[in-house]
């Protein structure tokens, strides 16, 4: 199984934002220090801003905030959100679709998947991190 990488820009944004808590993060900071496409990183955190996870503030000295703490942010939900359509198969034009019961175990696998993220918050990836806040908060402009 793999993520997208829609998903891993999302988790960056989110660590990023999360090790500045309090200083708005320019996006083109987050792109810099990961070295990703700004165009692609400002389509992730308006996703991440109409979800509610972050908050922007425009103007010259603004940026994207957590709209609420790591510690409620699970990494489940964020997959939930970013993963809207997670399936390991393609059953459609499947010859043997109508009789094949393969999609049911399938779907078990993800959702066992999702539930161990669901353990998990964005403050516990920060926190049992360790360097994290050294690497992301040494990146500001």
């Amino acid at each position: 199984m793999r993520l997208t990488r829609y998903t891993d820009y999302a988790f960056r944004v989110l660590f990023h934002v999360a090790v500045n808590d309090g200083r708005p993060v320019p996006i083109a900071e987050i792109a810099r220090t990961y070295d990703i496409s700004q165009n692609h990183l400002v389509k992730v955190v308006h996703e991440l801003v109409k979800t509610g996870y972050l908050r922007s503030i425009r103007g010259r000295s603004g940026g994207v905030l957590l709209a609420r703490p790591a510690e409620q942010i699970g990494l489940g939900e964020v997959v939930r959100h970013t993963e809207p359509d997670m399936r390991l198969l393609d059953c459609v034009g499947c010859l043997i679709a109508s009789a094949c019961s393969l999609p049911r175990p399938m779907q078990e696998a993800i959702n066992a998947f999702v539930e161990v993220l669901d353990k998990y918050t964005l403050a516990d990836i920060v926190n049992e991190s360790d360097g994290l806040e050294r690497i992301l908060a040494g990146t500001r402009d």
